[in-house]
C-alpha cells in the first residue's frame, strides 16, 4: 500500500473511534446518499456507567463504505465529528512517543521504543480500481500511540510498516479537542488526502482503544465515560471528493450503575 492509503486508513479509523462511542454494540446505524451507504457499529465497555463520576471505558467500533449498485465508492475527503460530552480523552502522565522515533522503525523496533504509549490497535481494508483494472481490496494493520496532549487537545501519532513497495514505516498525526457545544464536548476534524492518484477508497476499518495507566500513584484511564442523562450521542459530516456528504446522528441508551 501506498503512503496516502495508509494515512487515509488512519482517518477512517479515527473517524470510526470518535462515531463509534455512542454506537450500541452489535447494532448497525445507516446513513445513505445517492447509492452510497455508509454504516456504523460499535460500544464500549463496561457498558453499565456512574452517573457523576468518570470511569474506565474500552471503545470498540467499526465502519463499513459500499454503494447500493455495487460500483466503487468515491473516496473520503474529510470528517467532521462531534460527539457526547460525557467521553472523554485524557493521556496525561502516560509515558509521549514521538514521532521521529517511529520513522525508519519496523513494528517490533517502534513497540520497543514506544510500547509503553500505546492506545490501540486495530486494521482498515482500502479498495482500489485503477481504469481498465478490476478494483483489489488491501488491508493492513495499525497501531495508535499517545503523541502527548498540550492545552486539552490531545494527540495521536498512527503507525503502520509496510511494503510501498520497499518496506517503510508510515506515521500520521491526528488531534482531538474539547468543544462546549451543547451536549457534544469532543471534536475530532480528520482531513484524508488522496489515495492511490484518487483510486482508492476505505470501505472498512475497525479499532479497539482503551489504556489505564498509573501516574503519581492513583489509576488514570486514556478513555473514560458516565451516563448522566441516560444517553450517550455523536454526530458528524462525512464528505466525499465525488461533492457527495453524508450527515447523520446516533443516540444510544446508557444504564446508570448502581
Amino acid at each position: 500500500m501506498r503512503r496516502g492509503v495508509i494515512v487515509a486508513i488512519v482517518g477512517a479509523m479515527l473517524a470510526v473511534t470518535a462515531v463509534g462511542v455512542a454506537v450500541g454494540a452489535g447494532r448497525w446505524t445507516q446513513v445513505r446518499a445517492g447509492n452510497l451507504l455508509l454504516e456504523i457499529s460499535g460500544g464500549v465497555t463496561p457498558e453499565a456507567l456512574p452517573k457523576e463520576e468518570f470511569a474506565p471505558l474500552e471503545i470498540h467500533a467499526s465502519g463499513r463504505l459500499s454503494t447500493t449498485d455495487g460500483t466503487h465508492p468515491p473516496a473520503l475527503k474529510e470528517a467532521i465529528l462531534d460527539t457526547d460530552k460525557d467521553v472523554i480523552v485524557s493521556v496525561k502522565g502516560l509515558p509521549v512517543c514521538r514521532s521521529g522515533q517511529l520513522r525508519a522503525r519496523d513494528t517490533e523496533a517502534a513497540e520497543a521504543v514506544c510500547g509503553k504509549t500505546i492506545l490501540g490497535r486495530g486494521s482498515a481494508t482500502v479498495e482500489v480500481a485503477f481504469p481498465e483494472q478490476k478494483p483489489f481490496e488491501a488491508s493492513g494493520p495499525l497501531i495508535l500511540f499517545n503523541g502527548g496532549e498540550r492545552n486539552g487537545a490531545v494527540t495521536m501519532l498512527a503507525y503502520t510498516y509496510v511494503s510501498v513497495p520497499a518496506p517503510t514505516a508510515v506515521v500520521a498525526t491526528a488531534k482531538l479537542t474539547r468543544i462546549d457545544k451543547g451536549p457534544y464536548g469532543l471534536h475530532p476534524v480528520i482531513n484524508v488526502p488522496v489515495i492511490a492518484g484518487g483510486a482508492g477508497s476505505v470501505v472498512k476499518a475497525n479499532i479497539t482503544m482503551g489504556r489505564i495507566y498509573t501516574y503519581k500513584g492513583q489509576r488514570h484511564s486514556a478513555f473514560a465515560g458516565r451516563c448522566r442523562d441516560g444517553r450517550i450521542q455523536a454526530r458528524g459530516t462525512f464528505r466525499y471528493r465525488d461533492g457527495t456528504s453524508l450527515s447523520g446522528g446516533v443516540v444510544r441508551t446508557c444504564t446508570v450503575r448502581g
